[in-house]
């Protein structure tokens, strides 16, 4: 006689829902969110008066489970739910990683705006730099490496647990040349901190920004300048570091401080780098490869949340060298 399996057994789970707007929301338009469950995990699915009942085998009912208490706390924080935190829940229960969920919002300084991930790739990403001292994103362009860990370090920094933000990028030209544009020092390397300054832009009022650099609460600056510096209770973020060098990369990681947390971003498919000289961030992979509290994130197409455009861009560029 064969042996019948704990996940055959067919069990019922009652889920009691705080109020009507919390039903409404977790069942969808039309019930479109539980007709997408009950196809995806194959179970019997009934709602009513506040009461949501389903019954199946034991393995399909406590992933379904995971799954609602998931969504339920995003509700229960946000207030609402989209396709995409949906689609961020199941695939994490599937793959057993749901404990991204319940709370991968970012609170931030903009009138109680809440930044949450778009993608799966996102919210691990996220996770990530909040459980590792140092984390390396890399993924190609509009995937959001440099946009999350702006509001991150913001929201760190308006928690109290750390006291400043730096910003870096190495002054690498795209095939352009600016050594000769007009001014001083600042002047000629602003063009290369603009995306930072937009990342900023985007959270915080542009007064509100002035005040955190003249502060000295927040600082955007060319990579170069951090050489001899040991930066505590900080949050750094160096971004597009596939044009760093295997020497710069070296220079910069050995920066840590006292409670110091480090995000390192870039698409190592846009090295600018003179012919003949190896991306630091390519080479990092290997050297730092399970180092403990280190995490390497790797975020691909699927991840852009640009203009839809951009990213049958980037694959026409990938599929065509």
């Amino acid at each position: 006689m064969s042996e019948v399996s704990a996940n055959s057994i067919i069990i019922e789970k009652k889920i009691h829902l705080e109020n009507n707007n919390e039903a409404s929301v977790l069942f969808g338009h039309h019930d479109k969110n539980l007709k997408r469950m009950k196809d995806l995990f194959g179970v019997k699915i009934v709602a009513r008066n506040g009461i949501l009942k389903y019954e199946g085998e034991t393995g399909r009912v406590k992933k379904l489970t995971d799954v609602i208490n998931s969504l339920l706390s995003i509700i229960r924080k946000s207030g609402g739910l989209d396709d995409t935190d949906i689609d961020i829940v199941m695939a994490g229960v599937e793959r057993g990683t749901e404990a991204i969920y319940p709370d991968p919002s970012i609170e931030v300084f903009t009138k109680g705006q809440t930044i949450r991930p778009k993608t799966e790739g996102q919210a691990r990403y996220i996770k990530a730099i909040r459980d590792n001292d140092l984390v390396f994103c890399i993924g190609p362009a509009g995937t959001g490496k440099t946009y999350l860990a702006v509001s991150l370090a913001l929201s760190t920094m308006k928690s109290g647990y750390l006291k400043k933000i730096i910003l870096a990028r190495p002054a690498v030209e795209a095939g352009e040349r600016l050594g000769f544009l007009p001014g001083d020092i600042q002047a000629k390397v602003n063009p290369y901190l603009r995306p930072l300054y937009d990342a900023l832009a985007d959270m915080i009022d542009a007064g509100q920004v002035k005040k955190y650099i003249e502060n000295d609460l927040i600082e955007v600056l060319p990579l170069a300048f951090m050489r001899g510096r040991t930066l505590n209770d900080s949050f750094i973020i160096l971004d597009e570091a596939q044009n760093c060098t295997v020497k710069q990369m070296k220079t910069f990681l050995t920066r840590f401080g006292i409670r110091t947390k480090v995000v390192v971003t870039g698409d190592i498919t846009q090295v600018d780098l003179s012919s003949g000289e190896k991306s630091g961030l390519i080479d990092v992979q290997k050297r730092l490869k399970g180092v403990s509290g280190v995490d390497f994130v790797y975020l691909t197409r699927k991840d852009i949340v640009r203009h839809r455009l951009v990213r049958d861009i980037v694959e026409a560029y990938d599929n065509q060298p």
